[in-house]
């Protein structure tokens, strides 16, 4: 996994999810919570593994520790 990037490079939305991801939340709860689907969430945490070189959910919500979202 690359380092993560300095949370600038993240859109706010991607932000948003990261926050919830490192909350527990699941694909549907994110939807809920943001009023999007859960492909777009799916689309979002897709777009976060490749801007942090993340390979899964873990590692997600590590990066979104690192960032200083607390879950």
């Amino acid at each position: 996994m690359q380092k993560a990037p300095p949370s600038t490079a993240l859109t706010p939305r991607e932000q948003e999810v990261l926050a919830l991801l490192a909350e527990g939340d699941t694909y549907r709860m994110i939807a809920h919570r943001m009023g999007v689907s859960p492909h777009t969430v799916d689309t979002y945490l897709r777009r976060l593994r490749r801007k942090t070189g993340a390979a899964n959910r873990t590692q997600l919500a590590f990066v979104a520790f690192k960032l200083g979202h607390k879950g």
